[in-house]
Protein backbone atom coordinates (compact mmCIF):
# COMPACT_ATOMS: atom_id res chain seq x y z
CA UNK A 1 0.00 0.00 0.00
CA UNK A 2 1.01 3.83 -0.53
CA UNK A 3 2.10 6.00 2.16
CA UNK A 4 1.08 9.18 1.32
CA UNK A 5 2.32 12.27 3.72
CA UNK A 6 0.43 15.65 3.09
CA UNK A 7 1.82 19.16 4.62
CA UNK A 8 2.35 17.81 7.91
CA UNK A 9 3.45 20.10 10.71
CA UNK A 10 4.43 19.42 14.46
CA UNK A 11 5.94 22.45 16.79
CA UNK A 12 6.55 21.53 20.05
CA UNK A 13 6.62 25.26 21.07
CA UNK A 14 3.52 26.08 19.84
CA UNK A 15 2.08 27.14 23.16
CA UNK A 16 5.23 29.36 24.09
CA UNK A 17 5.47 32.78 24.23
CA UNK A 18 8.82 34.53 23.12
CA UNK A 19 10.57 31.85 21.03
CA UNK A 20 13.44 33.03 19.11
CA UNK A 21 14.36 31.88 15.99
CA UNK A 22 16.01 28.76 16.64
CA UNK A 23 12.70 27.40 18.37
CA UNK A 24 11.35 26.23 14.88
CA UNK A 25 8.51 23.34 14.07
CA UNK A 26 9.99 19.97 14.15
CA UNK A 27 7.77 19.31 11.04
CA UNK A 28 7.48 22.31 8.66
CA UNK A 29 4.91 21.28 6.12
CA UNK A 30 6.45 18.07 5.02
CA UNK A 31 4.46 16.07 2.16
CA UNK A 32 5.99 13.29 0.37
CA UNK A 33 5.25 9.49 -0.98
CA UNK A 34 6.16 6.22 -0.24
CA UNK A 35 5.39 3.94 -2.87
CA UNK A 36 4.23 -0.09 -2.16
CA UNK A 37 7.65 -2.49 -2.04
CA UNK A 38 9.78 1.05 -1.55
CA UNK A 39 12.81 1.37 1.17
CA UNK A 40 12.40 4.63 1.83
CA UNK A 41 14.73 5.98 4.20
CA UNK A 42 14.78 9.49 6.15
CA UNK A 43 18.43 10.91 6.18
CA UNK A 44 19.55 13.96 7.99
CA UNK A 45 21.70 15.77 10.55
CA UNK A 46 20.54 15.56 14.49
CA UNK A 47 17.44 17.64 14.86
CA UNK A 48 16.05 18.06 11.55
CA UNK A 49 13.06 16.06 12.31
CA UNK A 50 13.61 12.68 10.72
CA UNK A 51 12.56 10.49 14.24
CA UNK A 52 9.06 12.76 14.57
CA UNK A 53 7.93 12.24 11.17
CA UNK A 54 8.63 8.29 11.88
CA UNK A 55 6.80 8.97 15.15
CA UNK A 56 3.79 10.60 13.55
CA UNK A 57 3.65 7.65 11.02
CA UNK A 58 3.81 5.54 14.19
CA UNK A 59 1.17 7.21 15.99
CA UNK A 60 3.49 7.60 18.75
CA UNK A 61 3.70 11.93 18.11
CA UNK A 62 -0.03 13.73 17.13
CA UNK A 63 0.98 15.75 14.19
CA UNK A 64 -0.81 19.76 14.79
CA UNK A 65 -1.87 19.33 11.24
CA UNK A 66 -1.57 17.63 7.69
CA UNK A 67 -2.35 14.71 6.67
CA UNK A 68 -1.11 10.57 6.70
CA UNK A 69 -2.92 8.01 4.59
CA UNK A 70 -1.97 4.10 4.00
CA UNK A 71 -3.85 3.16 0.82
CA UNK A 72 -7.58 4.38 1.45
CA UNK A 73 -7.25 4.49 5.01
CA UNK A 74 -6.39 7.99 6.77
CA UNK A 75 -4.23 7.27 9.65
CA UNK A 76 -3.96 10.89 10.34
CA UNK A 77 -5.87 14.14 9.42
CA UNK A 78 -6.48 17.37 11.20
CA UNK A 79 -9.05 18.32 8.30
CA UNK A 80 -10.97 15.05 9.29
CA UNK A 81 -10.06 14.97 13.05
CA UNK A 82 -9.20 11.36 12.68
CA UNK A 83 -6.36 10.04 14.42
CA UNK A 84 -5.93 6.23 14.41
CA UNK A 85 -4.37 4.82 17.76
CA UNK A 86 -0.63 3.11 17.39
CA UNK A 87 -1.90 -0.05 18.26
CA UNK A 88 -4.45 0.22 15.36
CA UNK A 89 -2.85 1.09 12.30
CA UNK A 90 -1.06 -2.26 12.11
CA UNK A 91 2.14 -0.88 11.31
CA UNK A 92 5.82 -2.73 12.47
CA UNK A 93 8.37 -0.62 14.42
CA UNK A 94 11.82 -1.01 15.40
CA UNK A 95 13.45 0.97 17.63
CA UNK A 96 16.84 1.73 18.33
CA UNK A 97 16.89 0.90 21.47
CA UNK A 98 15.08 -2.22 20.46
CA UNK A 99 12.64 -1.89 23.08
CA UNK A 100 13.06 -6.38 23.61
CA UNK A 101 11.22 -7.44 27.13
CA UNK A 102 14.31 -8.34 29.40
CA UNK A 103 12.07 -10.81 31.51
CA UNK A 104 10.83 -12.90 27.68
CA UNK A 105 12.69 -15.39 26.29
CA UNK A 106 13.20 -14.87 22.15
CA UNK A 107 10.25 -16.68 21.05
CA UNK A 108 7.93 -15.12 23.75
CA UNK A 109 9.10 -11.48 22.80
CA UNK A 110 8.24 -12.18 19.45
CA UNK A 111 4.57 -13.84 19.77
CA UNK A 112 3.93 -10.84 22.26
CA UNK A 113 2.37 -8.64 19.51
CA UNK A 114 0.08 -11.32 18.49
CA UNK A 115 -1.19 -11.72 21.79
CA UNK A 116 -2.40 -8.07 22.96
CA UNK A 117 -4.62 -5.33 22.12
CA UNK A 118 -6.80 -6.09 18.69
CA UNK A 119 -4.96 -8.87 17.80
CA UNK A 120 -5.56 -10.41 21.08
CA UNK A 121 -7.81 -14.17 20.67
CA UNK A 122 -6.96 -13.49 16.88
CA UNK A 123 -4.63 -16.76 16.48
CA UNK A 124 -4.35 -19.97 17.46
CA UNK A 125 -1.58 -21.06 19.57
CA UNK A 126 -0.55 -23.31 16.47
CA UNK A 127 -0.49 -20.11 14.53
CA UNK A 128 1.25 -18.17 16.59
CA UNK A 129 3.81 -20.49 17.25
CA UNK A 130 4.53 -21.10 13.73
CA UNK A 131 4.99 -17.40 12.88
CA UNK A 132 7.08 -17.30 15.98
CA UNK A 133 9.42 -20.09 14.29
CA UNK A 134 9.15 -18.77 11.13
CA UNK A 135 10.36 -14.96 11.71
CA UNK A 136 12.93 -15.96 14.09
CA UNK A 137 14.49 -19.08 11.66
CA UNK A 138 13.77 -15.72 9.01
CA UNK A 139 16.38 -13.73 10.67
CA UNK A 140 19.09 -16.56 11.28
CA UNK A 141 17.87 -16.53 14.89
CA UNK A 142 15.27 -19.78 15.31
CA UNK A 143 18.19 -21.49 17.58
CA UNK A 144 18.53 -18.97 19.78
CA UNK A 145 14.17 -19.05 20.58
CA UNK A 146 14.26 -20.13 24.18
CA UNK A 147 16.65 -18.12 25.13
CA UNK A 148 16.44 -15.12 27.49
CA UNK A 149 16.61 -11.99 25.92
CA UNK A 150 19.14 -10.07 27.89
CA UNK A 151 21.69 -13.20 26.85
CA UNK A 152 21.50 -11.99 23.67
CA UNK A 153 23.91 -10.23 21.94
CA UNK A 154 23.41 -7.11 20.42
CA UNK A 155 23.67 -8.24 16.93
CA UNK A 156 21.09 -10.71 18.03
CA UNK A 157 18.83 -7.89 19.92
CA UNK A 158 18.70 -6.56 16.81
CA UNK A 159 17.49 -9.35 14.89
CA UNK A 160 15.08 -10.29 17.35
CA UNK A 161 13.36 -6.72 17.42
CA UNK A 162 13.06 -7.09 13.28
CA UNK A 163 11.36 -10.63 14.13
CA UNK A 164 8.99 -9.28 16.37
CA UNK A 165 8.23 -6.23 14.00
CA UNK A 166 7.27 -8.46 11.38
CA UNK A 167 5.48 -11.12 12.87
CA UNK A 168 2.33 -9.54 12.43
CA UNK A 169 3.16 -9.07 9.07
CA UNK A 170 2.62 -5.62 8.95
CA UNK A 171 1.99 -3.19 5.59
CA UNK A 172 4.91 -0.45 6.32
CA UNK A 173 8.05 -1.40 8.79
CA UNK A 174 9.44 1.86 10.75
CA UNK A 175 13.05 1.34 11.60
CA UNK A 176 14.35 4.47 13.97
CA UNK A 177 18.02 3.96 13.64
CA UNK A 178 18.52 -0.01 14.56
CA UNK A 179 21.82 -0.17 13.88
CA UNK A 180 23.46 2.62 15.67
CA UNK A 181 24.35 0.71 18.58
CA UNK A 182 26.25 -1.65 17.16
CA UNK A 183 30.04 -1.75 16.24
CA UNK A 184 31.64 -0.90 12.30
CA UNK A 185 31.61 -4.60 11.12
CA UNK A 186 28.56 -6.09 12.53
CA UNK A 187 26.20 -2.42 11.46
CA UNK A 188 28.15 -3.61 7.70
CA UNK A 189 26.85 -7.19 7.68
CA UNK A 190 23.17 -6.30 9.38
CA UNK A 191 22.98 -3.70 6.68
CA UNK A 192 23.05 -6.51 3.71
CA UNK A 193 20.81 -8.83 5.60
CA UNK A 194 18.42 -6.03 6.25
CA UNK A 195 18.24 -5.00 2.43
CA UNK A 196 17.93 -8.65 1.60
CA UNK A 197 15.29 -9.56 3.80
CA UNK A 198 13.20 -6.29 2.91
CA UNK A 199 13.49 -7.69 -0.51
CA UNK A 200 12.35 -11.46 -0.02
CA UNK A 201 9.07 -10.12 2.18
CA UNK A 202 8.72 -7.07 -0.19
CA UNK A 203 7.40 -4.85 2.55
CA UNK A 204 7.85 -1.22 2.24
CA UNK A 205 10.02 0.21 5.16
CA UNK A 206 10.46 3.52 6.54
CA UNK A 207 14.38 3.60 7.94
CA UNK A 208 16.03 6.77 9.65
CA UNK A 209 19.45 7.60 9.96
CA UNK A 210 21.86 9.85 10.41
CA UNK A 211 24.58 7.98 8.45
CA UNK A 212 24.90 8.90 4.60
CA UNK A 213 26.53 5.43 3.93
CA UNK A 214 23.67 3.68 5.03
CA UNK A 215 21.02 5.88 3.38
CA UNK A 216 22.82 5.21 -0.07
CA UNK A 217 23.69 1.45 0.50
CA UNK A 218 20.32 0.23 1.91
CA UNK A 219 17.88 2.38 0.14
CA UNK A 220 15.50 2.86 -2.94
CA UNK A 221 14.57 6.58 -2.40
CA UNK A 222 16.33 8.90 -0.08
CA UNK A 223 14.67 11.72 1.48
CA UNK A 224 17.31 14.80 2.79
CA UNK A 225 15.71 16.32 6.19
CA UNK A 226 17.13 19.47 7.29
CA UNK A 227 14.87 21.91 10.07
CA UNK A 228 11.72 20.43 9.28
CA UNK A 229 11.52 20.43 6.30
CA UNK A 230 12.67 18.13 3.04
CA UNK A 231 15.56 19.53 1.05
CA UNK A 232 15.48 16.96 -1.88
CA UNK A 233 13.81 13.29 -2.79
CA UNK A 234 15.78 11.18 -5.18
CA UNK A 235 17.46 7.59 -5.64
CA UNK A 236 20.86 7.25 -3.80
CA UNK A 237 22.79 7.83 -7.54
CA UNK A 238 20.90 10.12 -8.53
CA UNK A 239 21.00 12.35 -4.73
CA UNK A 240 24.36 11.71 -4.39
CA UNK A 241 25.47 13.14 -8.47
CA UNK A 242 22.82 15.71 -8.46
CA UNK A 243 22.76 17.48 -5.41
CA UNK A 244 20.10 20.12 -5.50
CA UNK A 245 22.20 22.65 -2.99
CA UNK A 246 25.24 23.10 -1.06
CA UNK A 247 23.45 21.29 2.32
CA UNK A 248 23.14 18.30 0.32
CA UNK A 249 26.46 18.21 -1.53
CA UNK A 250 28.45 19.01 1.53
CA UNK A 251 26.41 16.57 3.79
CA UNK A 252 26.11 13.90 1.53
CA UNK A 253 29.76 12.86 0.59
CA UNK A 254 33.04 14.92 0.51
CA UNK A 255 32.24 17.98 -2.31
CA UNK A 256 34.26 20.43 -2.74
CA UNK A 257 32.49 23.87 -3.59
CA UNK A 258 33.41 26.28 -5.46
CA UNK A 259 32.54 29.17 -7.16
CA UNK A 260 32.11 29.59 -10.86
CA UNK A 261 30.48 31.31 -13.84
CA UNK A 262 28.82 29.98 -16.55
CA UNK A 263 30.10 30.37 -20.14
CA UNK A 264 27.72 28.32 -22.30
CA UNK A 265 25.22 26.03 -21.82
CA UNK A 266 23.50 23.38 -23.83
CA UNK A 267 20.78 20.50 -23.24
CA UNK A 268 22.21 16.75 -22.98
CA UNK A 269 21.52 13.60 -21.08
CA UNK A 270 22.69 12.85 -17.70
CA UNK A 271 24.28 10.15 -16.20
CA UNK A 272 21.23 8.20 -14.87
CA UNK A 273 19.77 8.88 -18.59
CA UNK A 274 17.30 11.68 -17.68
CA UNK A 275 17.72 15.10 -19.35
CA UNK A 276 19.87 17.86 -18.31
CA UNK A 277 22.48 20.01 -18.48
CA UNK A 278 26.02 20.70 -19.76
CA UNK A 279 27.45 24.00 -18.92
CA UNK A 280 30.84 25.15 -19.86
CA UNK A 281 32.02 27.41 -16.57
CA UNK A 282 35.61 29.16 -15.02
CA UNK A 283 36.41 29.16 -11.56
CA UNK A 284 37.12 33.06 -9.90
CA UNK A 285 40.82 32.37 -10.67
CA UNK A 286 40.32 31.53 -14.92
CA UNK A 287 39.95 27.69 -14.58
CA UNK A 288 37.91 25.95 -17.09
CA UNK A 289 36.11 23.42 -16.49
CA UNK A 290 32.98 20.94 -17.38
CA UNK A 291 30.07 20.55 -15.22
CA UNK A 292 26.33 19.26 -15.49
CA UNK A 293 23.40 19.50 -13.94
CA UNK A 294 19.53 19.16 -13.92
CA UNK A 295 18.64 22.90 -14.28
CA UNK A 296 19.31 25.57 -16.63
CA UNK A 297 21.57 28.47 -16.40
CA UNK A 298 21.59 31.65 -17.95
CA UNK A 299 25.23 32.11 -19.84
CA UNK A 300 26.98 34.72 -17.39
CA UNK A 301 25.03 33.44 -14.34
CA UNK A 302 27.56 33.23 -10.84
CA UNK A 303 27.15 29.94 -9.29
CA UNK A 304 28.26 27.24 -7.19
CA UNK A 305 29.49 23.72 -8.35
CA UNK A 306 30.19 20.66 -6.46
CA UNK A 307 33.34 18.13 -7.33
CA UNK A 308 33.47 15.09 -5.23
CA UNK A 309 36.62 14.28 -3.94
CA UNK A 310 36.83 11.38 -5.90
CA UNK A 311 36.20 12.89 -8.86
CA UNK A 312 39.65 14.58 -8.63
CA UNK A 313 42.60 12.83 -10.10
CA UNK A 314 46.21 13.68 -9.77
CA UNK A 315 49.55 13.78 -11.77
CA UNK A 316 53.06 14.88 -11.72
CA UNK A 317 52.97 18.39 -13.50
CA UNK A 318 53.01 18.15 -17.48
CA UNK A 319 54.94 20.29 -19.72
CA UNK A 320 51.56 20.69 -21.95
CA UNK A 321 49.24 20.92 -18.59
CA UNK A 322 46.84 23.80 -17.77
CA UNK A 323 48.82 26.02 -15.58
CA UNK A 324 45.38 26.99 -13.94
CA UNK A 325 45.26 23.64 -12.97
CA UNK A 326 48.21 23.35 -10.96
CA UNK A 327 47.85 22.73 -7.51
CA UNK A 328 50.02 22.09 -4.04
CA UNK A 329 50.06 19.31 -1.57
CA UNK A 330 48.87 20.83 1.63
CA UNK A 331 48.25 17.87 3.56
CA UNK A 332 48.21 14.32 3.39
CA UNK A 333 46.02 11.25 5.51
CA UNK A 334 46.40 7.60 4.69
CA UNK A 335 42.66 6.13 4.49
CA UNK A 336 43.63 2.40 3.55
CA UNK A 337 42.23 1.58 0.08
CA UNK A 338 43.44 5.43 -0.34
CA UNK A 339 45.30 8.88 0.24
CA UNK A 340 43.05 11.87 0.95
CA UNK A 341 44.52 14.94 -0.34
CA UNK A 342 44.10 18.50 0.97
CA UNK A 343 46.21 20.92 -1.77
CA UNK A 344 45.54 24.30 -2.56
CA UNK A 345 44.95 25.67 -6.29
CA UNK A 346 43.84 29.62 -7.33
CA UNK A 347 43.73 29.89 -3.49
CA UNK A 348 40.91 27.44 -3.36
CA UNK A 349 41.56 24.26 -1.08
CA UNK A 350 40.52 21.13 -2.67
CA UNK A 351 40.40 17.93 -1.11
CA UNK A 352 41.10 14.85 -3.33
CA UNK A 353 40.53 10.96 -3.04
CA UNK A 354 43.12 9.06 -4.72
CA UNK A 355 43.83 5.49 -5.01
CA UNK A 356 47.61 4.03 -4.07
CA UNK A 357 49.16 3.57 -7.57
CA UNK A 358 50.38 7.36 -7.33
CA UNK A 359 51.57 8.95 -3.87
CA UNK A 360 52.39 12.18 -3.16
CA UNK A 361 53.73 14.18 -0.28
CA UNK A 362 53.72 17.64 1.56
CA UNK A 363 54.70 20.41 -0.42
CA UNK A 364 54.40 18.58 -3.97
CA UNK A 365 53.47 20.11 -7.29
CA UNK A 366 50.62 18.11 -8.82
CA UNK A 367 48.49 18.71 -11.86
CA UNK A 368 44.93 18.43 -11.33
CA UNK A 369 42.03 16.59 -13.37
CA UNK A 370 38.60 16.28 -13.55
CA UNK A 371 36.58 13.01 -13.82
CA UNK A 372 34.54 12.73 -16.75
CA UNK A 373 31.00 14.51 -14.88
CA UNK A 374 32.41 14.64 -11.89
CA UNK A 375 31.08 18.35 -11.49
CA UNK A 376 27.46 19.44 -10.86
CA UNK A 377 25.97 22.64 -10.36
CA UNK A 378 23.62 23.54 -8.35
CA UNK A 379 20.74 25.21 -7.71
CA UNK A 380 21.78 27.26 -4.59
Amino acid sequence: MKLVITELRKDYHRDIKGLSESDRPALNGVSLTINEGDFFTLLGPSGCGKTTLLRCIAGLEQPDSGEITLGDQVLFSSAKRTSVPPSRRGLGMVFQSYAIWPHMNAAENVAYPLTVGARRGSFSKAEIGKRVSDNLSLVQIGHLAERRATKLSGGQQQRLALARALVSQPPVLLLDEPLSNLDTQLREDLRIELVRLQAQLGVTSVYVTHDQSEALVMSSSVAILREGSIEQIDAPEALYDYPRNQFIASFLGSANLMKVQIIATKESKLVHGENGFRFETRTNWGAPFTAYGRFPMQEGTQATAAIRAEGISLSSPQPNGDPNWLGKIETVQFLGDAFEYRLVVGGQMLRARCGRSNRFSVGDQVQIGLRDRACTVLVD
